[in-house]
């Protein structure tokens, strides 16, 4: 009988063991969720909590729960290659992010190392393309961006002499931008006038940034920075010269742009990773949802990270026994983005349209 009731006592234990809790699937999510662009990054974290909280809602990954791990890399190197190493060390499945080329380049060797999948929402420097690494990309590139800026701008808008203020503590992307943008307007027969280089920082002296791009005598402004920077270059430039026609890369398109700029970024170009005109069903869902959850509009960081969650959720579920991730990523595509059709190549790579807008009354509105 005392056999018979260690017996029953262990078979009871394995009962409530195999009836505990299941054992959650980890995300991870690194971005800048502090200092001058954190509405980027806590719009993104909004776009994959929401991707999250569907998918539990569905019975999350083959009855396992989806968690979510979140580090802030504060827009420093260290932050994000530490952030990416406790990511990995945490056990989770991927990681959703960085926001900016220059996090995603210190995190690299972290996630490569460790072999763990990071899927970026947004970043698009070239010297991040078309290498067999563990990081997909879900944006364009600078190469892709910058081409569609110089030809719209120089047939569209009839610019010929544009000046550029270029933020260099996102190097990795300001540098890369660049670097496509000259011979591209170059090769149209625009002319870059000046480039003004300055580190994002509260102590900027953004009225001598702007009187230097100014003594050039353009008939244009472009700001390669982000939006808190765009913002306080538009103020200087229409107090100094309230006519020229200014533009901000894709970085500085935000909500947070007008409620920054005001009145000086009134007539502001801008491209974005999204439509926000979209009616399809589809992205109406994710609108009204994301709405009911955190009580605002989403942003491009938003949309694009609520698919870069996707094409990892949608993996994790669907691969096959004994696949990679990695694998999973690259074989089982197309994936259905809220708005486009998502599909790496070899490296990870993919193409996303872009959409030309304004400011008008405060709104980014399509250009006309």
């Amino acid at each position: 009988m005392r056999l018979a009731f260690i017996l029953l006592a262990v078979a009871a234990s394995s009962v409530l063991a195999a009836c505990g809790p299941t054992e959650p699937v980890r995300v991870g999510f690194l971005a800048g969720l502090s200092g001058r662009i954190a509405d980027l990054g806590e719009a993104a974290r909004n776009g994959v909590l929401l991707a999250i909280e569907q998918r539990n809602r569905a019975g999350g990954i083959h009855g396992r729960p989806i968690e979510l791990v979140i580090r802030d890399d504060k827009e420093t190197a260290e932050s994000a290659a530490r952030g990416a190493a406790e990511l990995a060390a945490s056990g989770v499945a991927a990681i959703v992010g960085p926001i900016t080329s220059s996090m995603a380049e210190a995190a690299l060797p972290v996630i490569n190392e460790a072999e763990v999948v990071m899927v970026s929402p947004t970043v698009t420097a070239m010297q991040l393309v078309g290498q067999d690494d563990y990081l997909f990309r879900i944006n364009a590139t600078t190469r892709d961006y910058a081409r569609m800026y110089a030809d719209f701008h120089y047939h569209r808008t009839g610019l010929r002499r544009v000046a550029i203020a270029m933020d260099v503590r996102n190097r990795a992307f300001t540098q890369s931008w660049l670097d496509e943008f000259l011979p591209a307007f170059n090769a149209l027969g625009g002319e870059v006038t000046v480039v003004v280089p300055f580190e994002s920082s509260v102590n900027v002296a953004f009225a001598d940034v702007t009187e230097g791009l100014l003594k050039a005598r353009p008939d244009g402004l472009l700001f390669i920075a982000g939006t808190v920077d765009v913002a306080r270059l538009a103020q200087q430039a229409r107090r100094l010269s309230p006519a020229l026609p200014l533009i901000a890369v894709e970085w500085a398109a935000s909500d947070k742009l007008h409620e920054l700029g005001g009145a000086a970024v009134e007539g502001l170009h801008v491209v974005e990773s999204y439509d926000r005109t979209d009616s399809s069903p589809r992205y109406a869902a994710f609108l009204a949802a994301y709405r009911e959850r955190f009580g605002l509009e989403p942003g491009y960081t938003s949309v694009n990270a609520y698919d870069a969650a996707t094409v990892i959720l949608d993996s994790l579920a669907r691969r096959g026994a004994g696949q990679s991730l990695k694998e999973a990523l690259l074989a089982l595509g197309p994936f259905e983005g809220l708005q486009q059709t998502i599909s790496f190549d070899r490296f990870g790579d993919t193409s996303r349209k872009g959409y030309f807008m304004t400011m008008r009354e405060g709104r980014l509105v399509p250009a006309q």
